[in-house]
C-alpha cells in the first residue's frame, strides 16, 4: 500500500491511496461475502449465493464502496503514522478508480487540527472586581429562612393584602377563546411571590372570601406560546379561602429548630461564613475566568468554515433537546427571535468553544499536561454526586457511549490546564 500526501487550502490534505491488486481483490471477495449474508435473493440461503449472483443483484459499484469502506482505515493509520498527521475529523473519498484485478487508486481528504500559536500564558498579572457580598445579604437569608419555616392561618374577617396566599378557582379567555391550561380549581397563588402573568396576583389584593370577579391582564410579548405573545385575555376568578402567612419569632429557640445552633448569633455566624464562602467562590471563579480569556486572546489561530459548520450543528441539536425538555419547540423560537440571528449566535459560540478546544490543548501538549486515571475517576466522582449516583454506576451507565467519554475526558483535561493557568499566573482581586 502506498500512500501519498498533498496539502490543500487551509488545514485540508488530500490522500492518494494505492492499494496492491492482490489486496484489493480479497477486500472485494470480502465485501461479496458480507452483503450475500444480509440480502435476499431468490433460489438461495444467505451467504451462498455466487459472486456473480450478487453482483447483478446489488451491483458491483455497491461492493466497491464495501471493499473500500473496509480497507480505508489501514491506509488512513498508515498515512497518520507516516506522516505524523493530527486529524480533526473523520477523512472521506472524493474519487476512486476500482478495477477488479488491476491496483486500486483512491483518493480521500482529510482535516487537521488548525495550528495554534500561543501568546503569553505563563507569568500574566491580571486584576479582577471583589465580589463583594451586598450588606443586606445576611437580613435577605434571615428572612429566607423566616418565610421557609411559616405557617398559615386561614382568614375570613378582612379583604386579601399583598403578603397573603388566596386559594382560587380561575378561568382564561384570550381573543374570545377558552386558554389551554388556563384554568384550575383551588390553586394556591402566593400574591407576595407570584410567578403568573404581570398585574394578575396585584388584582386579587383587596378582594373579600367568595368574591367573585373578572381581571384582565396582557401576556407578555416573549411569552412562549405564538398565539398568545401580547395578547389580552380576562380571567375569571373565584376567591375561596384567605390564608395569612405568619412569620416565626428570630430568636434563640428558631435557631435551635433551624440547625445545630444554640442561638441566633450561632446562626448568623453560619451564615456569615456562607456568604463569604461564596463570596470566595465567586472571586475565584472569576479569576479562572480572566487568565483564561487572557491566554484565549493572546493566542492566534486560523479555523477553518467547515469545523465551525460541524460545531453548528452539534451545538443546534443541544439546542434543540434543551428546549423540548422545557417544552419550547425550536420552529417557535425561530419565528421568535429569527432564523438569521439564531444561526448567527450558533456560529459565533462554536467558533468560541473550538478555539477554547484548541487552545487548552496546545497548552496540555507544550507543557506535557497529561490525563491520569485518578483525574477521570474524580470527574466522574463530581458527576455521579451531581446526578446522586455512584461512579462505578455512572461509569456503567456511560461506557458504551464513546462521545459522552471523550466529552467527559476533555472537562477533565480542561480542569488540569485551568489549574495550570493558576498556578503560573497572579491575580489579584480589588
Amino acid at each position: 500500500m502506498k500512500v501519498t500526501l498533498e496539502k490543500e487550502k487551509e488545514n485540508v490534505v488530500k490522500l492518494d491511496i494505492t492499494i496492491p491488486a492482490k489486496d484489493a481483490v480479497d477486500a472485494y471477495n470480502n465485501a461479496v461475502r458480507k452483503i450475500s449474508q444480509y440480502v435476499n435473493i431468490d433460489g438461495f440461503r444467505k451467504g451462498k449465493a455466487p459472486r456473480a449472483v450478487v453482483e447483478r443483484h446489488v451491483g458491483t459499484e455497491r461492493i466497491k464502496q464495501e471493499a473500500i469502506e473496509n480497507l480505508m482505515p489501514r491506509a488512513i493509520n498508515q498515512a497518520v503514522a507516516d506522516n505524523d498527521l493530527d486529524l480533526i475529523a473523520q477523512p472521506y473519498v472524493t474519487d476512486y478508480n476500482f478495477n477488479v484485478g488491476e491496483d486500486l487508486t483512491v483518493v480521500a481528504k482529510a482535516e487537521l487540527r488548525p495550528e495554534v500559536t500561543l501568546g503569553q500564558y505563563k507569568g500574566l498579572k491580571l486584576e479582577v472586581k471583589d465580589a463583594a457580598v451586598d450588606e443586606d445579604a445576611m437580613q435577605k437569608q434571615l428572612d429566607r429562612l423566616l418565610e421557609q419555616n411559616s405557617i398559615q392561618e386561614t382568614v375570613i374577617d378582612r379583604p386579601t393584602k399583598e403578603t397573603d396566599i388566596a386559594v382560587i378557582d380561575f378561568d382564561g379567555y384570550s381573543n374570545g377563546e377558552k386558554i389551554q391550561g388556563g384554568e384550575a380549581k383551588n390553586y394556591p397563588l402566593d400574591l407576595a411571590h407570584s410567578n403568573f402573568i404581570p398585574g394578575f396576583a396585584e388584582q386579587l389584593v383587596g378582594k373579600n372570601l367568595n368574591d367573585e370577579f373578572e381581571i384582565n391582564v396582557t401576556f407578555p410579548s416573549e411569552y412562549h406560546d405564538e398565539k398568545l405573545k401580547g395578547q389580552p385575555a380576562t380571567f375569571k376568578i373565584k376567591i375561596n379561602e384567605i390564608k395569612e402567612k405568619k412569620l416565626p419569632e428570630l430568636n434563640d429557640e428558631f435557631a435551635q429548630k433551624v440547625g445545630p445552633f444554640k442561638t441566633v448569633d450561632e446562626l448568623k455566624a453560619d451564615i456569615q461564613k456562607y456568604l463569604d464562602s461564596q463570596r470566595e467562590r465567586t472571586n475565584k471563579t472569576n479569576s479562572e475566568n480572566e487568565v483564561f480569556k487572557a491566554v484565549i486572546d493572546a493566542a492566534k489561530v486560523e479555523i477553518p468554515q467547515s469545523m465551525i459548520d460541524r460545531e453548528s450543528n452539534a451545538l443546534r441539536q443541544e439546542y434543540v433537546q434543551r428546549l423540548a425538555a422545557q417544552g419550547i419547540n425550536w420552529e417557535s423560537l425561530v419565528k421568535a427571535q429569527g432564523e438569521d440571528e439564531l444561526l448567527k449566535n450558533l456560529s459565533e459560540d462554536a467558533l468560541t468553544r473550538i478555539k477554547n478546544s484548541l487552545v487548552i490543548d496546545k497548552i496540555a501538549k507544550e507543557e506535557k499536561i497529561k490525563l491520569e486515571q485518578k483525574d477521570l475517576e474524580e470527574k466522574f466522582a463530581q458527576l455521579g454526586a451531581a446526578y446522586g449516583l455512584k461512579p462505578q454506576d455512572l461509569v456503567k451507565q456511560l461506557g458504551q457511549n464513546p462521545e459522552i467519554i471523550a466529552s467527559i475526558s476533555q472537562q477533565a483535561m480542561n480542569d488540569k490546564v485551568r489549574d495550570f493557568l493558576m498556578q503560573n499566573n497572579t491575580v489579584e482581586v480589588k
